[in-house]
């Protein structure tokens, strides 16, 4: 055993994965050096500014509060140390063809709403969230906190004996059908799982402890957007004795008879070149890349055929807008299945191609929180899911998106929004790839499928080189950011338990 005040690690990353495996070992007597090769911490989840207006560049839904909760209360600290938390009321809205639901935050109300539309949908919906419940509590109170090296870790006498309650064998799709009949109810039931990278056809039923999570944790707003949680992690790891290389980024991991013994960064400013020396080092960005560009070919886990076999999440194409005007009567989150998802869901998932008519998701952050834009100006994010590894991401395809989506906000909203665009930039496949080394551009990392789940997910100790492991969305427990947050600890103490 080395001893504790001598142990170093090297993490590669500083997004959520990585900001947490790197305070958990330092909070474990770890001598912790981060790299990163942006220029500030996040990863995916980073900000940046433009004409007065501030943009979350990836996630921006907060939910499960209690994950970032434990998280903090494992230094000592709470989340309102670093951020206060505004719950949305009403949670989201959800267009259809026709019409537009606005999802209560009150469970009486979301019950009397889906009881409108289909009678004995409120009682469903009790039985519906028991079995939720208990999913969540097994799921996220123990099954995601195993480091899936072995069957063995789920030889747990909960998990055992609600086996069936899990609901690990049968689709997503089918689970919701057996409570509830009504189309619209059935794609707000199903909508949360899109979350894991999935459809709900292709998606265990375990995970509708996602709607335990919607429904009954709510759906939150952390002061100044979403990066405060990472400015929070990063507080955390520097009151932990972590230090930070921003704007290096690691090019190669020289291994030696089956361990890693120094990785070798070019600093992006100067060109200046650097070298680290460890005992382990956690690949904390793209698990992938890491692999086949960082190592020879001998000490690669997974072969070429392994990974295009994955079934990826899907990749985003993303707009930040701003507007030199305040909308009416829209919602802090918006989601709009006014088209057939089973047709972009195929283009997907199936056939691969660009959608001809697709579903899509709008932000209003500025609606809740009016910092992140100049006064009377509005804050718009979109998103689109669509397949990894397109190609033709061109400008001419962006912009023919944009104009498409624009064109729908303003029918199904009712108002004026091209006329006010002062501001637009754009991020897609292509981005994904250059930015952050992502496998095939995807956005959130392996769709949660039954046959990616757990043990079956790339290990996150590599299998050929004894010294390096793995955290983040390509690995346990999957993709989303508390359960990013919850690899980094699972790997933090496979790490320490190992060394």
């Amino acid at each position: 055993m080395i001893p504790s005040s001598q142990k170093t690690v090297l993490v590669i990353g500083a997004g959520f994965a990585g900001l947490s495996v790197a305070t958990f070992l330092a909070q474990k007597g770890w001598k912790v050096q981060v790299v990163e090769k942006h220029t500030m911490p996040g990863g995916r989840a980073r900000k940046f500014e433009a004409n007065g207006f501030v943009f979350d560049m990836g996630p921006s839904w907060y939910w499960m509060p209690d994950v970032f909760e434990k998280y903090f209360e494992k230094f000592g600290k709470k989340v309102s140390d670093y951020y206060q938390l505004k719950r949305l009321d009403p949670s989201y809205s959800v267009y259809f063809e026709n019409t537009h639901w606005d999802m209560p935050a009150n469970y009486t109300d979301l019950q009397a709403l889906l009881e409108s539309v289909e009678t004995g949908a409120a009682l469903a919906l009790d039985k519906f969230m028991e079995e939720a419940k208990f999913k969540y509590e097994v799921g996220v109170g123990k099954l995601v906190h195993k480091p899936g090296q072995s069957w063995l870790e789920f030889i747990d006498w909960e998990v055992i004996k609600g086996v069936f309650k899990l609901d690990i064998f049968q689709s997503m799709k089918k689970h919701v059908a057996k409570f509830f009949k009504h189309p619209y109810i059935q794609t707000i039931m199903e909508f949360p799982v899109l979350f894991l990278g999935a459809l709900p056809e292709h998606t265990p039923a375990l995970y509708s402890l996602m709607n335990y999570a919607d429904i009954k944790g709510g759906t939150w707003y952390p002061e100044k957007g979403m990066y405060s949680i990472v400015h929070g992690m990063y507080q955390v790891a520097i009151e932990q004795g972590v230090t930070f290389s921003f704007g290096e980024e690691v090019k190669q991991i020289e291994v030696v008879n089956g361990v890693a013994k120094t990785a070798r960064t070019m600093v992006a400013l100067t060109g200046a070149q650097k070298e680290y020396s460890f005992d382990v080092v956690v690949g904390a960005g793209d698990y992938h890349h890491i692999e086949t560009k960082l190592l020879s070919e001998k000490y690669q886990s997974y072969s070429d055929k392994y990974w295009d076999s994955r079934l990826m999440a899907p990749s985003s194409l993303l707009y930040y807008v701003g507007l030199n005007k305040k909308l009416t009567g829209v919602l802090h989150h918006n989601l709009f299945f006014d088209t057939d998802f089973g047709v972009h869901g195929k283009e997907i998932y199936t056939h691969p191609d660009w959608p001809k008519n697709p579903l899509f998701y709008a932000s209003v952050p500025s609606v809740t929180d009016p910092s992140v834009a100049p006064a009377g100006n509005e804050n718009l994010f979109l998103l689109i899911p669509v397949a990894a590894g397109l190609q033709g991401d061109t400008e001419e395809v962006r912009d023919a998106y944009f104009n498409q989506l624009i064109g729908r906000l303003e029918q199904k909203w009712g108002q004026s929004i091209s006329d006010s665009i002062v501001y637009k930039k754009s991020f897609a496949v292509s981005d994904f790839i250059s930015e952050y080394h992502s496998f095939k551009g995807n956005a959130y990392g392996l769709a949660n499928t039954l046959m990616q789940t757990a043990i079956l997910k790339p290990s996150c100790k590599s299998n050929k080189v004894k010294n390096l492991y793995y955290t983040g969305q390509l690995t346990v427990p999957g993709p989303g950011v508390p359960p990013s947050l919850i690899s980094g600890e699972v790997v933090a103490e496979l790490v320490h338990n190992q060394f």
